[in-house]
């Protein structure tokens, strides 16, 4: 599990991120590819 993990996925939960943040931090490798789906429940596309 990514070190920012918890953080990204707490966010988006309340609605505080959208899923194009949640994107945004596999960009800058906050968090994997598989990890964006694990959180948002939609397939990562580069």
């Amino acid at each position: 599990m990514s070190a920012k993990y918890n953080k990204v996925k707490g966010y988006y939960d309340k609605d505080l991120w959208t899923i194009s943040q949640v994107r945004n931090a596999v960009v800058k490798g906050w968090i994997t590819a598989e990890e964006y789906e694990e959180i948002t429940g939609e397939t990562y596309a580069e």
